[in-house]
């Protein structure tokens, strides 16, 4: 009788085993290259999609490649992904504006970001830095305040995009503080900091990773960030919170997403790919450098992120009543 038991939990192990051997061997993979969209030119959120392409490429045997299509504040590019084939091809690298502010500030969307695109990570968050060019003669927030009610709209900032993170928190800050600056919207960081750099435009909230090396060469100033708290490597940058604006934090991040449909055996395979990817010593401590926190949440907990964040970035949109320019 124990015999006859033994036999049959050894067959019911063996036929565990063979089932996820199996199941191993039928793991998804893709069939043709890989897309990672990323709608926007320029910005880290390129740089996030550069240093996970490759190792992608490794886990999944098939070429990776990032692909800029910028526009619209994010939203060409998303709606590529969103009207793509749902087979696990084409991939975004989704940001705070095509994902939640756009659906507030644009009247009308190509796409809906929570029915038609799937969330796989969100893989990294950051505050900003407020900068502002050398040239401008203020070192705080409240001095950028003063110059700014001092000159109404002869103050201009840039943003990387209409809808963007940077754009919304300055507008942010104008509400607050009650002045009036222009927007001068880009397509992406690269020629926002050129501009900001020549002195075109005055002011702007960037990422650090777009920011710090100008910073360090005198050619940018850091004056205040939207965290909750300062960034350890600059412990003498106040934040807004302590610049006199207890409820302006604002956060920038960036996450993987697929087009909407797409089977779950798909999300499930990125997801691990990628969360393994972000974790990877050499990947982490070069976005950890840029002072970004490193995420890798599951796409359940992006999905809910996401619902979140429409809400919150909608009512900053309906009280300045911010538009696309």
């Amino acid at each position: 009788m124990r015999r006859s038991k033994r036999n049959a939990l050894a067959a019911m192990l063996a036929g565990i085993l063979a089932a996820a051997g199996v199941a191993h061997a039928q793991e998804w993979a893709p069939t043709k290259t890989v897309r990672i969209i990323v709608p926007i030119v320029g910005s880290t959120n390129d740089v996030l999609a550069r240093l996970v392409a490759p190792k992608l490429q490794e886990a999944l045997g098939q070429p990776v490649v990032v692909e800029n299509k910028g526009g619209a504040g994010g939203n060409i590019g998303a709606d590529l992904v969103a009207k793509a084939a749902p087979d696990g091809h084409t991939l975004l690298v989704g940001y705070n504006g095509p994902i939640a502010i756009n659906v507030s500030l644009f009247d009308k969307m190509p796409y809906d970001p929570v029915k038609d695109l799937a969330p796989i990570t969100l893989a990294v968050m950051s505050p900003q830095y407020l900068v502002v060019n050398p040239g401008v003669p203020v070192n705080t927030v409240a001095e950028l305040v003063a110059l700014a009610k001092a000159q109404p709209g002869k103050l201009a900032y840039a943003s990387v995009a209409v809808g963007s993170a940077s754009h919304l928190t300055m507008e942010m800050l104008k509400l607050a503080a009650g002045v009036d600056m222009t927007h001068i919207p880009y397509k992406g960081a690269a020629p926002a900091l050129t501009d900001l750099v020549a002195g075109n435009v005055q002011a702007a909230f960037l990422v650090p990773g777009n920011v710090m090396q100008f910073a360090k060469e005198g050619r940018l100033k850091l004056i205040a960030s939207s965290g909750i708290k300062r960034f350890a490597s600059t412990p003498d940058v106040p934040t807004l919170v302590e610049s006199g604006y207890p409820d302006l934090v604002a956060t920038s991040w960036i996450g993987f997403l697929t087009t909407g449909g797409t089977p779950r055996n798909i999300i499930d395979r990125y997801h691990r790919e990628m969360a393994r990817i972000l974790q990877m010593p050499e990947i982490r401590d070069k976005l950890v450098g840029m002072e970004f926190e490193v995420v890798a949440g599951t796409p359940e907990q992006f999905g809910a992120w996401i619902k979140t964040e429409i809400p919150r970035w909608g009512k900053v949109i309906k009280a300045t009543g911010a538009k696309p320019d």
